[in-house]
């Protein structure tokens, strides 16, 4: 029996769900601090925002909040979606920030746009898997992992200015 190797853009999506799913309980990890085996110490995106009130994320600390980050990366990965599907704009990237403040409710589905962005740009990439492999595909993709993993970055930095 044969080993069937990897799919290109799978090992680009193991990347993606680690930045925005956490770590596997006790599995090894590529670049977040594992999670721990009861599940608990993930640092993966959703996570990181599930564990923060409205009033959290909505603080300004130097000119950035929470909130204001977790909607930029949402904003780009639907953006992500709609470029590979030939749409070019213009998008407000400035624009994609705001508001930076947010009620419990508007947390709420703040945070539910992310886990939205975030399964629609999985879904769009497992439509491609019977595609050629192109540069395109692989470095949108791989533009979008670098993308959420510095915001998350920039989030955990945040949340660690919050105390």
């Amino acid at each position: 029996m044969t080993d069937t190797p990897q799919h290109a853009l799978d090992g680009i999506l193991d990347i993606l769900r680690e930045a925005v799913e956490g770590g596997q309980p006790g599995q090894g990890t590529a670049f977040l601090d594992g999670t721990n085996a009861d599940g608990t110490g993930n640092h993966g995106l959703l996570a990181t925002l599930d564990a923060l009130s409205a009033e959290q994320a909505s603080r300004d600390i130097h000119g950035a909040t929470v909130a204001g980050q977790a909607r930029h990366t949402a904003f780009h990965m639907e953006v992500v979606v709609r470029w590979q599907q030939g749409e070019r704009g213009p998008f407000d990237w400035q624009g994609s920030f705001q508001p930076a403040q947010v009620t419990p409710e508007e947390w709420d589905a703040l945070r539910a746009r992310v886990r939205a962005a975030y399964a629609g740009l999985v879904a769009f990439v497992n439509t491609q898997r019977d595609q050629p492999v192109t540069g395109d595909a692989t470095g949108g993709l791989s533009g979008a992992v670098s993308h959420v993993a510095y915001h998350l970055g920039a989030i955990r930095q945040l949340v660690k200015a919050l105390g």
